[in-house]
């Protein structure tokens, strides 16, 4: 068997001590030594081919260098480009991201808290299911950092990284009546999420102040685990009722790709027949012969702060929590008609 390469074969051949390598390959630009001697160093240990002892290594410093990352399904464009975000951004502080979806699912997201915290990861980013306050408390108990990302829980203090959701949605369906719309429908996820709740909220406020009587009735949602199942109906009482709506929201990517399928099949056209915003966008939409309009989120910062919090929590563990609210932007594309009053 080949013996593996060792800081002190490294010293040696770059005539320092044994310390001196260990400073320079496990503290990086913070190690104290000269650019010259740690260039050396590392060019020796690449020659080499020198693997550091991950386990050595977490026992000496305390840390496993790695992050938990959980989101609703990593399959969805928005969880998909968050996450690689937090990879690049946590690669700059030599951490490594281990990823799990949870499915909007509570026990799934306990299984993959269970298997991350097993495994020491250094704390988590997480866009919690709905029902999962037990495992964030338990988090909060066990004293492992984390921040959430997308949603939270209003009743629990934690570090969170979000959006505004009310305003986004406020704006977007503002824009729809400022265009002459006055039969406008919601599409969302039947949940208890705070983020969704507030996404209909904002819809339903503006509605209310533009003097809306048919509120209720077109606000339709569906279940996470049923989505291609149900939108269609949803759809259908939105558009094929006796008085049909002239524009849809979509509440999310997802429910817009599904929701446009829907309207395909009806052999209706966006935005001559009807006209549709979606919350944040999707490489799928550029397949549409109309380009959606869209509430863009800025998942370059989401991701990013998200990553900074955290490792601010884990290197320097305090009481005070991080709480960062981002705001969104409507991003106007052509399927939002103008309505001439009639």
């Amino acid at each position: 068997m080949v013996k593996k390469p060792s800081l002190k074969d490294i010293a040696k051949k770059a005539e320092v001590s044994i310390a001196t390598v260990s400073y320079v390959l496990t503290r990086g630009t913070d190690s104290g030594i000269s650019p010259q001697v740690s260039e050396k160093i590392r060019k020796i240990a690449r020659e080499l081919n020198y693997r550091p002892n991950q386990i050595a290594q977490s026992l000496q410093s305390g840390k496993t260098y790695s992050i938990g990352l959980i989101v609703a399904d990593i399959s969805n464009p928005f969880f998909a480009n968050i996450a690689r975000i937090i990879e690049d951004e946590a690669k700059r502080y030599n951490y490594t991201v281990i990823f799990g979806s949870s499915d909007e699912n509570a026990k799934k997201s306990a299984d993959l808290l269970t298997f991350l915290v097993d495994r020491q990861v250094d704390g988590f980013i997480i866009a919690p299911a709905e029902h999962s306050e037990k495992q964030l408390k338990l988090l909060k108990k066990e004293k492992i950092p984390f921040v959430l990302i997308d949603r939270y829980f209003p009743n629990i203090e934690s570090n969170f990284v979000i959006i505004n959701n009310f305003d986004s949605t406020f704006n977007a369906t503002k824009k729809l009546i400022d265009s002459g719309h006055k039969k406008i429908g919601m599409v969302g996820y039947d949940s208890k999420l705070n983020h969704m709740k507030e996404r209909i909220r904002g819809y339903s406020e503006a509605m209310e102040n533009a003097g809306s009587s048919r509120l209720e009735k077109n606000i339709k949602t569906v279940k996470f685990e049923s989505i291609s199942e149900e939108i269609s109906l949803k759809i259908e009482e939105l558009l094929l009722c006796e008085q049909p709506v002239t524009a849809i929201l979509f509440a999310t990517n997802t429910l817009a790709i599904h929701g446009m399928k829907s309207i395909d099949a009806l052999k209706l056209s966006v935005p001559e027949d009807v006209s549709v915003i979606v919350f944040d966008a999707s490489d799928a939409f550029d397949f549409y012969s109309c380009p959606l309009t869209y509430i863009q989120q800025p998942l370059l910062e989401i991701g990013t702060r998200a990553v900074n919090v955290l490792i601010e929590k884990i290197d320097n563990p305090s009481e005070n929590f991080s709480k960062v609210h981002l705001q969104t932007k409507l991003v106007l594309k052509d399927s939002v008609s103008i309505k001439k009053p009639i």
